[in-house]
């Protein structure tokens, strides 16, 4: 049950329980891999032993001959190039004249079981000539002798290059008090979400085909299998059951969903696709492996004067996100802060490794880092505090930045008032003891891109669906998906909020193409601002028949009418009043069942210059974390004990979700600081496995104080905006800023291990430099 609140709203700011909580905690939840098809086959996939190479020759007959294989599939059968983003499709199903890295599909096979899928595999023969592998992007800048595609720049392998200027950085650094600059170099990291990448696809006699799978943007696999099948989408059912995590990793369509619809068309069986971790690992799509340059300049009081930006970023084989992965390292640095002069040169590079792509908090990461401990190094340097320094730099409500992104609320500056206050940070900073530190780390984020990925045809960014029958009971259809974030529980809150009715009323249906009205999916934090505006909507539709019909059955005025708790009555006499099915069923006797659509859209946002419109928003997140630590100065092993969390998302609509982001957000950001890193042994990825991958263990968690400081923004969905993704960036640089406070070095390299702490406090005092008396 909810709490109880003093909120002007019922539902509305508690903190409200997962709808689908009880299926979850119980087992009975539906994902893909419990999803059982009669006859169905088992799907394989041959993976690339090459980091490059052209295929010559891919010889299947003999794998084609084994009883009990009933399709395998090679390149050239399905050609079509695909890609998230319209203008770089540049991946495809099967590879096609070449593979590109080490693991990339290079066959496909559906057998009767899984023994007989490896041994046709086994038996698959190719002849292949390697070509150059590129292991580190800083080798595919300029002109190269075979480029891993023919799209890269100038005959390199640049995939993106992006070029912005505003105002004049050099002559603001000329008349700087104070300048820093810092190198940040940033290892690639992976989802590691629980359930791997599975899809089902079923063909059946009536010419259509359906497929199941665990992604986050069913909108987006829809429009690929019908570009790459060939088959319309009027065809095509694509159906999204639970999902056991994602944070980016499945909101690309991938290669693995469309080469399973296509064995399920060449045998007209069923065919499941589950990958092993391994596998999950090389189609990867995580965050970018990054090398970028930070220089700001502020004057003799510490107010930012420029930003001189540069980020050197490893695509691996495809294009995925990249194009917006290259504007948000340089536009996504902009916030919380007030630059008024600002460059970037960001160049992203194709290697021979696997593909990165988008990862919670996407773009805003690794920059938010270096930016940070770069505002750090310049406090120190002007003998102000990090909190002062940031104070009056914040960003004012109801402003532009330099590039023109319109910033209408903003709880910055409450959100360092309460983690300075909250975390005893004056008596903390610079006075803990040797070993023992304190660091601050703020973030900004967007809450959902302002521009669709696909531009045509022109319509909503989301759109809901809502039909209420006789038995009371509201069914809620749309196709965001819920990837485990609440979005469904969001879905319906919002509709019990407005109609006054309890939450069991309201049924959210699971994603289905045929039935749900198309929403882009769960990325970029969009679902929150665009799916809760467009559920408002629909859901105030339903409440105008209802009011409407109160008044009718009461014969007071629509206008006196207004919503109680399963009920509608007058203001002016409230014992005057009807129950919801009794406005229900009088509503009903006019056209039947109660049906409403509501939608969302954003307005045009941005400038007129080339790429003006990445990373505008109809809102932004805003953070200031404080994170408390203590290091073994003998092991370089450190624990970070406390995170004081200040976020500002609007008004929370369930604080439970929240919550709960905010503490996976800091357990996320903490693995990239302290650990987590694909490593690889040049092109080849050395730990794709969940053994040495090292995510945090719960003993490594530290305690999370979280403070919801923000005020309403006045276009969310009740004032809300995202804590999805933003709650994520603020972690790494609270730690990196800790660890200086502690022992005095600064870390610019991660994951900071205990090996690199060690050999920076050994360096120190090789040095002569003591810190906080050791």
């Amino acid at each position: 049950m909810a709490e109880p609140t003093t909120s002007e709203y019922r539902l509305i700011g508690q903190r409200v329980p997962y709808v689908e909580g009880p299926l979850k905690v119980t087992g009975r939840a539906e994902y893909t891999d419990d999803i059982q098809r009669p006859g169905t086959l088992v799907g394989r996939l041959l993976r690339s032993p090459w980091p490059h190479a052209r295929l010559r020759a891919v010889d299947v007959s003999a794998a084609r001959a084994l009883p009990g294989v009933f399709a395998v599939l090679t390149g050239e059968r399905y050609p079509t190039t695909f890609g998230v983003l319209p203008i770089t499709h540049d991946e495809t199903a099967i590879a096609v004249d070449k593979a590109r890295y080490i693991g990339d599909i290079i066959a496909a096979v559906a057998a009767t079981d899984e023994r007989t899928a490896e041994r046709a595999l086994a038996l698959i023969r190719f002849d292949a000539e390697p070509l150059p592998e590129y292991a580190d992007p800083r080798g595919g800048t300029d002109r190269v002798p075979e480029p891993i595609h023919s799209r890269g720049l100038n005959g390199s392998n640049i995939q993106k290059e992006v070029v912005q200027h505003f105002g004049d950085v050099d002559a603001a650094f000329a008349r700087a008090a104070h300048s820093v600059r810092v190198r940040g170099n940033f290892a690639g990291v992976t989802h590691a979400f629980t359930e791997p990448l599975v899809t089902i696809a079923e063909s059946t006699p009536d010419g259509r085909l359906t497929v199941w799978s665990a992604t986050q943007v069913p909108h987006y696999l829809h429009r690929s299998l019908s570009e790459v099948l060939g088959i319309p989408m009027h065809r095509i059912r694509v159906i999204k059951p639970e999902v056991g995590g994602g944070f980016g990793g499945k909101s690309d369509p991938l290669p693995h969903e469309i080469a399973c619809a296509a064995l399920a068309l060449e045998t007209g069986r069923p065919v499941k696709l589950l990958v092993d971790r391994e596998d999950v690992f090389y189609t990867n799509h995580g965050r970018h492996p990054t090398q970028n340059e930070v220089r700001i300049a502020t004057d003799a009081d510490g107010q930012i004067l420029a930003y001189d930006i540069e980020a050197l970023i490893d695509g691996g084989a495809w294009s995925s996100f990249g194009t917006v992965t290259t504007y948000y390292n340089g536009v996504l640095s902009m916030g919380p802060y007030r630059v008024p002069n600002f460059r970037y040169r960001g160049r992203r590079v194709y290697t021979t490794k696997p593909p990165s792509g988008a990862m919670r908090a996407h773009g805003g990461t690794n920059i938010r880092y270096s930016i940070e401990v770069a505002l750090d190094q310049l406090a120190e340097r002007a003998h102000l505090d990090p909190f002062d320094l940031r104070e009056r730099n914040a960003l004012p409500p109801n402003s532009t930045t330099v590039n023109q992104f319109r910033i209408t609320s903003t709880s910055f500056r409450k959100c360092l008032a309460a983690a300075r206050a909250k975390s005893g940070w004056d008596r903390k900073f610079r006075q803990l003891p040797y070993g023992r530190g304190v660091g601050l780390g703020c973030g900004f984020y967007i809450s959902g891109s302002n521009s669709p990925i696909h531009f045509t045809p022109v319509m909503p960014q989301s759109t809901v669906h809502l039909k209420v029958d006789m038995d009371g009971g509201i069914a809620a259809h749309s196709m965001q998906a819920d990837i485990g974030q609440g979005s469904n529980t969001l879905l319906a809150l919002i509709v019990a909020e407005v109609l006054g009715v309890d939450i069991e009323r309201v049924h959210v249906q699971r994603v289905d193409s045929d039935v749900s009205p198309v929403d882009l999916g769960s990325y970029s934090s969009r679902v929150t601002f665009m799916m809760g505006n467009a559920a408002r909507s629909a859901a105030e539709k339903i409440r105008a028949e209802l009011l409407t019909a109160a008044a009718e059955l009461t014969g007071r005025p629509v206008d006196e009418m207004q919503v109680g708790h399963e009920r509608y009555f007058s203001r002016v006499d409230p014992e005057v009043g009807v129950t919801f099915l009794e406005a229900l069923h009088r509503a009903m006797a006019r056209s039947g069942a109660l049906v409403a659509s509501g939608s969302f859209n954003t307005s045009p946002l941005g400038g007129t210059f080339k790429g003006a419109r990445a990373g505008t928003a109809p809102a932004y997140s805003f953070a200031a974390y404080v994170a408390e630590l203590e290091v073994d100065v003998e092991t370089g092993v450190y624990q970070v004990e406390t995170v004081w969390a200040a976020f500002d998302c609007g008004r929370a609509l369930n604080r439970l979700a929240v919550e709960g982001q905010i503490e996976g957000s800091v357990h996320m950001g903490l693995g990239q600081v302290m650990g987590e890193a694909m490593n690889y042994r040049g092109t080849r990825l050395m730990n794709p496995s969940l053994l040495e991958y090292k995510i945090p263990m719960p003993q490594q968690m530290p305690k999370v104080e979280i403070l919801l400081v923000g005020d309403d923004d006045p276009e969310g969905p009740f004032g809300a905006k995202e804590a999805g993704e933003g709650p994520l960036i603020a972690t790494l640089p609270a730690v990196g800023n800790a660890l200086y406070d502690a022992v005095g070095v600064r870390f610019t390299d991660l994951p900071i291990t205990p090996d690199k702490v060690l050999k920076g406090i050994d360096q120190r005092r090789q040095e002569g430099r003591p810190w906080k008396g050791a």
